[in-house]
């Protein structure tokens, strides 16, 4: 690889802090526990925010809401600020596409904009358990991370975004067209997150 001049895409951590009122006397328990396997849909989501960069506009957000089911990113909102309005707008779009059933789980981190009283109290109204990982502990968050690499790996630090529309259409272009649509998982028994789902459909008729 040297002598060919190639090196290998890396990810880089970065610390983004966002800011929203929190509850610093909730008890925040791990109810996934590592178990990111279900048999049937809208039992067990996963949530995330990454950061991606424009020229435009310096740093950039992500919100992903992923179905463990068949791995489908079912809900995302883009935008130039970290805040709970970005979750909770990606939250909402997941239960616009797919729903999530009552009692179930949603997963995420403990940043500030999943653990804001916005978010926690959206949550309790839909009757939905929230877990989360332990800090700074991201094996408890591991499909969410696995499809951040991904996003990271085959989209994102392949390319440079001028502006925050030519971003936000290669992000829609890369989830909608490719992830979702054409993107096999060995997980998955190496079909798409798409046609993991239709089956399920199917086999129901």
């Amino acid at each position: 690889m040297k002598k060919m001049n190639l090196r290998s895409i890396t990810t880089k951590k970065f610390n983004h802090s966002g800011s929203s009122k929190t509850d610093n006397t909730k008890e925040y328990k791990n109810l996934l526990e590592q178990d990111f396997f279900t048999i049937i849909p809208s039992i067990k989501w996963v949530g995330d925010i990454t950061y991606i960069y424009t020229k435009e506009t310096g740093w950039t957000y992500l919100a992903i809401v992923i179905d463990l089911f068949d791995l489908k990113v079912v809900g995302w909102s883009y935008g130039i600020s970290m805040t709970d309005d970005l979750v909770i707008d990606a939250f909402n779009k997941a239960m616009i596409n797919r729903g999530l059933k009552k009692d179930g789980i949603f997963h995420s981190d403990r940043g500030s904009q999943y653990t804001s009283n916005d978010y926690e109290n959206l949550l309790e109204k839909l009757q939905i358990k929230h877990s989360y990982s332990k800090k700074g502990y991201p094996y408890d968050n591991a499909s969410m991370e696995s499809f951040n690499v991904i996003l990271k790996k085959e989209e994102v630090n392949v390319n440079n975004y001028e502006t925050f529309e030519e971003a936000r259409l290669a992000i829609f272009e890369f989830i909608e067209s490719w992830y979702n649509n054409k993107r096999i998982h060995s997980t998955l028994g190496y079909i798409t997150p798409n046609e993991k789902y239709d089956n399920y459909v199917a086999s129901l008729a």
